[in-house]
């Protein structure tokens, strides 16, 4: 196993700091691959369609992520591709995914702060994407996302161009977390483990939001409540808090990821 070299905080429940561009850019890789396989593990590679990035700490309009045709469940940092502004795979094996380049690099480049961006077809995200309705605070965890997602109210077929994408940033805004009508959801963090975190705990709000509408009308929590729980369980510290429980199962179950 590799190991990543910086420098923790005393504090373990803090993001790490590091000492070079090199440690920073492997860390970024080694949790992007856990994420991947995360995912898989979640049900939430569906064919060819998903993609998980993340920014390049020294070419910052560069990202890394998957190649287009492996599954999530057999990513390693060694497969990860590094892709260019115009799309092009300058380190790596593999092709980058059109929708994948379409969707990451215009939100790469419209939020400076997004480090990482996750989208994907699974079933509970597509089935209230359906819908055309942001969620609703029912549940606490839901709350981390209250006044905090968008909605991208215009589908027009599989995004293959950058245009499209940039529509999406448009609609994504400043918030955390996108549901795109008819298409799926999408999530962006300040860590690779912040932006996975997030887009699972939205699959799963979707799903109880779903399963609670299908039994009656949900209880909304009042707005004050709502926000502050959210001002407290949907910052990026607690995205990033909310990976590390998975990464410590994911990196001990399967250390080929770090290969």
């Amino acid at each position: 196993m590799v190991q990543t070299s910086l420098v923790r905080p005393s504090n373990p429940f803090q993001p790490p700091t590091f000492v070079s561009i090199e440690s920073e850019r492997r860390h970024r890789q080694e949790r992007l691959a856990a994420a991947f396989r995360i995912f898989a593990r979640l049900g939430f590679a569906q064919g060819l369609a998903g993609h998980i990035t993340a920014r390049d700490p020294e070419l910052t309009d560069h990202f890394w992520v998957n190649p287009f045709g492996i599954h999530f469940s057999r990513i390693r940092v060694s497969d990860l591709i590094l892709v260019n502004s115009e799309g092009q795979v300058v380190q790596g094996e593999g092709k980058v995914s059109q929708a994948a380049f379409a969707i990451h690099s215009q939100i790469h480049e419209a939020r400076p702060d997004v480090i990482a961006a996750a989208h994907a077809h699974s079933f509970y995200g597509k089935t209230w994407s359906s819908l055309g309705r942001l969620l609703d605070p029912i549940t606490q965890d839901s709350c981390a996302f209250y006044q905090d997602h968008a909605l991208f109210d215009d589908f027009t077929g599989i995004v293959l161009e950058t245009s499209e994408g940039k529509r999406i940033a448009e609609a994504l805004g400043d918030r955390k977390a996108a549901i795109l009508r008819n298409h799926g959801i999408l999530t962006v963090g300040h860590s690779v483990d912040e932006a996975a975190w997030w887009y699972i705990r939205l699959e799963d709000t979707a799903k109880a939001q779903l399963l609670a509408e299908a039994v009656g009308k949900p209880i909304l929590i009042d707005y004050d409540i709502a926000l502050k729980i959210q001002q407290r369980g949907g910052t990026h510290q607690a995205g990033w808090g909310g990976f590390q429980y998975l990464w410590d199962e994911i990196s001990h179950e399967q250390p080929d990821l770090f290969d």
